[in-house]
């Protein structure tokens, strides 16, 4: 049963809040000819330290939001909707309202990445708490690559020192260097850590400060880009669904004025947003 238009529409990006737009921002820059719509469900985020029920709930009634809109695809550029409410929704919700639609997480693109970088095969992830507790990434790279051993630390620090803008700041050298010394106590020989929250490249400089050296920090955004123009090529069938007029919209569930300021910080540049409310 398919309760969707079948017409070609945009790209949808969703995020519970301001990380995704670091997606966003890589998948434009390698793909800029197609629409985009970006949706943040601020009004609750952070989705970090809820529960698998109500992130799934919410996670769920973002993406028919951007199915209601004309997205044929839709990326969860966010790490803990893309480990607690992925599964479900592909397995689930997708072969009862939409079969021929899809929707990607930044997992998979991420973890794909690691057998052409690490060299020791100690992996570290740095995540919101539910993320690391939700074991994704561990279950994840042991699928594709059983030999490697993952240690995760949570950082619940992190993501509130970005969306107050406070990353730069001498204050955030202490809990950046606090949950990467705890990350590295675990295992010495970690040689790639994953930064598996999309607000985490905004700390990308201090993270390379303080990770040993040899120590690579790997962001997503490239990596999920990469994967997403490579689905693409290998589904026509989506490809040829996904408009192409180089158009990007904004949704928020908050308020638009303060979408507009943390989309600066992101971005680097001023967008129009409008606000809805997810149900």
């Amino acid at each position: 049963m398919n309760l969707y238009s079948e017409q070609p529409g945009p790209i949808g990006v969703f995020d519970s809040g301001y990380g995704g737009l670091t997606i966003l921002e890589d998948i434009r820059r390698q793909m800029p000819e197609y629409d985009y719509i970006y949706l943040g469900d601020n009004a609750r985020a952070p989705y970090g330290t809820r529960s698998f029920e109500i992130v799934y709930e919410f996670t769920r009634e973002a993406v028919l939001t951007l199915f209601e809109r004309g997205c044929q695809l839709v990326i969860l550029a966010c790490n803990t909707a893309s480990a607690k409410a992925l599964r479900s929704i592909q397995q689930k919700d997708l072969p009862q309202i939409a079969p021929n639609r899809r929707v990607l997480g930044v997992i998979r693109p991420t973890v794909e990445a690691l057998g052409h970088i690490t060299r020791t095969g100690k992996i570290g992830i740095l995540g919101t708490t539910g993320t690391i507790q939700s074991c994704s990434y561990p279950l994840e790279i042991k699928k594709l690559y059983p030999e490697y051993e993952v240690f995760g630390e949570a950082c619940p620090m992190w993501v509130p020192l970005v969306e107050n803008n406070e990353h730069r700041s001498p204050g955030a050298d202490y809990f950046v260097r606090q949950y990467i010394d705890r990350l590295m106590m675990q295992c010495p020989d970690i040689d790639t850590v994953i930064l598996g929250c999309t607000h985490y490249p905004l700390l990308l400089d201090k993270i390379k400060t303080f990770l040993p050296e040899g120590v690579l920090p790997l962001p997503q955004g490239d990596l999920v880009a990469v994967s997403l123009k490579n689905y693409l090529y290998r589904h026509p069938e989506m490809e040829r669904r996904c408009t192409k007029s180089s158009t990007c919209r904004f949704l928020t569930t908050e308020s638009p004025q303060r979408f507009s300021m943390a989309a600066s910080l992101f971005l680097k540049e001023n967008v129009n947003v409008s606000r809805i409310v997810l149900e």
